[in-house]
């Protein structure tokens, strides 16, 4: 007899509620909570499949160890057991950094993720760090460290009330948004152009998106950041900045003014392809519009000038008086946030505290590049011990990061390498030992990061739909199990992991005058908390602390997870408010406009001004509704149609080179070449093509049986991992040169 139970949606960054069907232990349908106080019902193609998702039968149950040579099935104690065996002797012999972490972009999408590898790396204590970040958000995350002292302080455009909103290098239709958690993204973009606002969107591609917009600017890759600092240069030079609110707030505005003064719409014309005209019109219906947000995302962010495209969609916001004001971009409030301090100078954000070994790279946010990730581990120098050991959860680089070929072959050299992961997939096949968590159903979920950054402050959870089948473990305990294990404290309760962080946080807690509990016994505050297992008493613990929380007893209306398991749908905590200046830890308090590293970095923004356009052709990449990065090519309700790997091509640049629609093309870039169908289309424009990323599953030893009845190509192959962001050693994925061949 089949039941319903409520999920959130791990997918993608929009966290839709779901409603399953369930037969027996069986996910047999999903679709839309209504009742969601976020979502309403909404849901996309990727929730309504989530039945296959979750049973897909190539999913891993139980560890794979490998012995010689071969992973074979083994008990979850020795897996662990080999784990512990694998990395501490690397620790003891070559030193911590000797270890690296590799985290992919599905650890956001789980509670385990979110919870247990800073405390992992912490207790390594290795600075060879990488992730997903510095593939598509980095400069983002950068930018604002820059501009408001905290690399997670990201102002989200409030869609729900804003009157004008420009979209740079974003396709939200395709990717349901990111860095801007908004359930039914389509229904808002909408909403704003039936009660009479303005939808503006750059992109030189014509996406869904750009087709529901009123101007479409199609932008030459690449160029976003000269396109927006002329821009504002428009707003300094017609007297169209009004920061309004943001004056008491705000230093560097007359150094902003000088700082963009070569950079006029004429200026920069011929390096983007817009007419400059089209320039100051963007410019001047920026500053009339009543309220107004600039949003830019992947096609901003991996691209030569990723920071300063990051920082210039702010400065617009600041210049217009649009940041922190409802209709503009404000800064989201999650319910798991730390207590709010008091309002002043924080210790502001650094770049640059340690550099790689090879190519030294300045860190940013404590990670380095992970084009970086291959000359770490196969390259020898005086610098240091190259990585010799990897841990890697839900991380699949040899797919999504440059080089692919190149990281290959280095995994396949490390002395030892964990992987976490339901699949054997093109990266997971070199480990040693793979750890498979449970199917989604299976486990619990909150979204800790996403919650940062949603359109409209709320919370939910819910507990696992389905219990776990027997010889499965809970991903958080198989987290908390590694970090023992790596850590030199195997055997130890995994319970000891989740206790260690209550007993650490509630004991800084009481210690802070604006805390809710200081002066409280922590040991008296720990027994208060509720929840069936420790990932729920730290939940629990963010909840009561957090800013809209019961302060353990002292706010009887505030939250707890008592409270929000009352309310299975979710509650909602109101629309984005104005923050200003709390949200703010740079050194002065204020936001700080033009940065010294920003300030540095724009002779080669300038630069760019003389450079000729490139001219052949340029790539750049694409999202499909039904897919994330390479996460769900397996499953054959998700690939067919319009998600194909496919080479888009301008019909003008197809007859030019005797390319026909459906025949072969090759494409060559720094990093090597592949082979894909051409797709012709007027949705590129001339001298731009573009391919999928997160394909290319025709490796051996992986176990994807349907991706490999469809492998597609590795778009990162044509890339060899030399082109970044200075500042936030993003990879440049984007408006990379290439030459394409017809092949017969």
């Amino acid at each position: 007899m089949s039941r319903t139970a409520l999920r959130i949606c791990p997918l993608c960054e929009a966290t839709c509620g779901l409603t399953l069907t369930i037969d027996g232990s069986r996910v047999t349908g999903a679709r839309g909570d209504r009742e969601d106080v976020f979502s309403k019902g909404f849901i996309c193609p990727k929730g309504a499949s989530f039945g296959a998702v979750d049973g897909d039968p190539d999913r891993l149950r139980i560890p794979l160890v490998r012995r010689d040579g071969v992973l074979r099935e083994a008990t979850w104690e020795e897996a662990f057991d080999a784990v512990a065996a694998g990395i501490r002797p690397v620790v003891e012999r070559y030193g911590p950094h000797a270890v690296g972490m590799v985290l992919g972009n599905p650890n956001v999408h789980t509670v385990a993720g979110a919870l247990y590898p800073p405390v992992l790396l912490a207790a390594l204590g290795t600075r060879s760090l990488f992730t997903a970040s510095t593939l598509d958000q980095m400069p983002k995350h950068v930018s604002s460290g820059l501009l408001y002292g905290d690399a997670n302080a990201i102002p989200v455009p409030d869609l729900d009330r804003t009157d004008h909103l420009l979209l740079i290098g974003a396709n939200p239709l395709e990717s349901n948004g990111s860095l801007c958690t908004a359930p039914d993204f389509p229904g808002k973009l909408k909403a704003l152009k039936a009660r009479g606002g303005t939808l503006t969107v750059v992109d030189p591609r014509r996406t869904r998106t750009a087709a529901l917009a009123d101007r479409h600017v199609a932008i030459r890759p690449g160029t976003d950041a000269l396109l927006l600092a002329a821009m504002a240069h428009v707003l300094f030079e017609e007297g169209l900045t009004d920061l309004a609110h943001l004056v008491p707030h705000v230093q560097g505005v007359e150094e902003l003014r000088e700082a963009v003064r070569d950079f006029t719409p004429e200026a920069v014309s011929a390096a983007c392809d817009v007419d400059a005209a089209v320039i100051r019109t963007l410019a001047r219906d920026l500053a009339a519009a009543p309220t107004a947000a600039v949003y830019g995302r992947i096609g901003t962010c991996t691209v030569p000038h990723g920071t300063l495209a990051s920082w210039l969609v702010d400065v617009l916001t600041v210049l217009t008086g649009n940041l922190d004001r409802p209709g503009g971009a404000l800064f989201p409030q999650a319910a798991t946030d730390r207590t709010p301090r008091p309002a002043g100078p924080g210790r502001g954000f650094a770049l640059g505290r340690w550099h790689s070994r090879v190519s030294e790279h300045p860190e940013a946010k404590g990670e380095l590049p992970i084009s970086a990730l291959a000359e770490e581990i196969d390259t020898v120098t005086e610098q240091g011990e190259p990585i010799r050991a990897l841990i890697a959860i839900a991380a699949n680089p040899v797919l999504s990061a440059p080089d692919g070929d190149r990281l290959d072959k280095a995994l396949a050299s490390l002395d030892f390498m964990v992987s976490v992961d339901p699949y054997l997939n093109e990266t997971s096949r070199h480990a040693h030992v793979v750890l498979p968590p449970p199917p989604p159903a299976q486990s619990p979920h909150h979204d800790f990061a996403f919650n940062t950054l949603a359109v409209r402050n709320q919370v939910r959870y819910t507990r696992p739909a389905v219990p776990l089948e027997p010889g499965r473990m809970a991903e958080t305990e198989i987290l908390a199990r590694l970090t023992l294990a790596a850590t030199g404290m195997h055997g130890t309760d995994p319970a000891a992991v989740d206790e260690m962080v209550i007993g650490q946080t509630l004991a800084k807690a009481v210690k802070e005058p604006h805390s809710p509990v200081h002066g409280r016994d922590p040991r008296e505050l720990a027994g208060q908390l509720s929840g069936e297992t420790g990932p729920e008493r730290r939940l629990d613990m963010m909840l009561r602390l957090g800013p809209y929380g019961d302060g353990f007893g002292v706010r009887p209306d505030g939250l707890s997870l008592e409270k929000l398991l009352a309310h299975p749908h979710g509650i909602d905590l109101g629309p984005l408010r104005p923050r200003l200046p709390q949200p703010l830890k740079t050194v002065s308090g204020k936001v700080e406009l033009l940065p010294r590293p920003i300030a540095d970095d724009l002779p080669r923004l300038r630069a760019a001004l003389r450079e000729c356009p490139a001219a052949g052709l340029v790539l750049v990449g694409r999202r499909h509704l039904r897919s994330n990065n390479s996460w769900m090519h397996n499953v054959p309700a998700l690939t067919g149609g319009s998600n194909r790997c496919t080479l888009h091509i301008h019909p003008e640049d197809a007859e030019r080179l005797g390319v026909s629609d459906g025949s072969p093309v090759r494409v060559k870039g720094a990093g090597g070449e592949v082979t894909a169908p051409a797709e012709v289309t007027d949705a590129v424009r001339p001298g731009v093509v573009s391919l999928p990323h997160g394909w290319g599953h025709d490796r051996p030893g992986t176990r994807l049986a349907h991706a490999a009845t469809v492998p597609g190509v590795n778009v990162n192959q044509l890339l060899d991992g030399s082109m970044l962001d200075p500042l936030s050693g993003n990879a440049v994925l984007n408006g990379v040169p290439v030459e394409l061949t017809a092949t017969s």
